[in-house]
């Protein structure tokens, strides 16, 4: 369970262009933010003034991403509720964030999405999974032969699969799912944006041992990984570069380059030796 007495973080999705394309659920959150984590003060500041908003503002960009993931940290331990918006769009996809996500994850601290109607990003968002690069796959075939098929064709691809599924068939494609894809790691995040919102991570084995799962369901599923091997191999060169003085992002930078492994997987990895 969540850490008592923390504050929220919440990822805000905001406008891409037309300012008034904002929910009143976001705004509502910004004014009462203690303080929003932002790409640059500049352009957040204009969303800001258009609605009166006069909540302090802290960076959070590429380059100061993993001090300030835990400057946001010691801050929602103190009970302050963040923040964290991009300069446009959603946090995260193609934006900073996934460093935040996944120290929230670890130190089981509550976070939330707001201002998104695509429940697809949304999931993604706050699966803990990679979102460098995804599929969003969409309903499987109700027929378990077409299903399999279909995900045969899918076992081999290196990112991070969406899908939708219903609550009555979610365990038997979970089941499926770890006989063709082999045992991964997954999120079924369940009624977003709803009073009983949930994202409930592990593996398939894991998400399997509950008995049932309901609500309108999106279904986040980790891509192939390469063999253990060649991961080893890497972390070896990213731990041989932070040795030298190089900062652990940029060192898993510069290794994931040529290779099926983002630096946000090879961060996260590293993270955890």
């Amino acid at each position: 369970m969540p850490q008592n007495n923390s504050g929220t973080c919440t990822l805000v999705v905001t406008p891409i262009g037309n300012l008034s394309e904002i929910s009143g659920r976001s705004l509502d959150i910004l004014r009462c933010a203690d303080v929003i984590a932002c790409e640059d003060t500049r352009n957040t500041v204009k969303l800001l003034s258009h609605y009166d908003i006069h909540t302090h503002l802290i960076t959070y960009h590429n380059f100061n991403e993993e001090n300030s993931a835990e400057g946001i940290i010691s801050l929602l331990r103190e009970g302050k509720n963040i923040a964290l918006v991009s300069d446009a769009g959603y946090p995260l996809i193609s934006d900073p964030g996934y460093v935040l996500v996944q120290r929230l994850i670890e130190e089981d601290l509550p976070f939330t999405i707001a201002g998104s109607n695509n429940a697809a990003l949304s999931a993604l968002l706050g699966s803990g999974l990679d979102t460098t690069h995804y599929l969003f796959y969409g309903f499987l075939n109700s027929k378990p032969s077409a299903a399999k098929k279909q995900l045969e064709e899918l076992k081999d691809f290196p990112y991070t699969l969406i899908f939708y599924e219903a609550p009555h068939r979610i365990l038997k494609t979970l089941a499926l799912m770890k006989e063709v894809l082999g045992e991964r790691n997954a999120c079924i995040a369940r009624e977003l944006s709803k009073v009983h919102e949930e994202y409930i991570r592990g593996s398939f084995s894991e998400l399997l041992k509950k008995e049932e799962y309901r609500g309108e369901i999106v279904l986040v599923v980790e891509g192939k990984k390469k063999e253990a091997e060649d991961v080893e191999e890497l972390l070896r060169q990213v731990r041989e570069l932070t040795d030298k003085g190089m900062r652990l992002k940029e060192a898993c930078e510069k290794v994931s380059k040529g290779t099926s492994y983002s630096k946000n997987q090879l961060y996260t990895l590293s993270a955890k030796e």
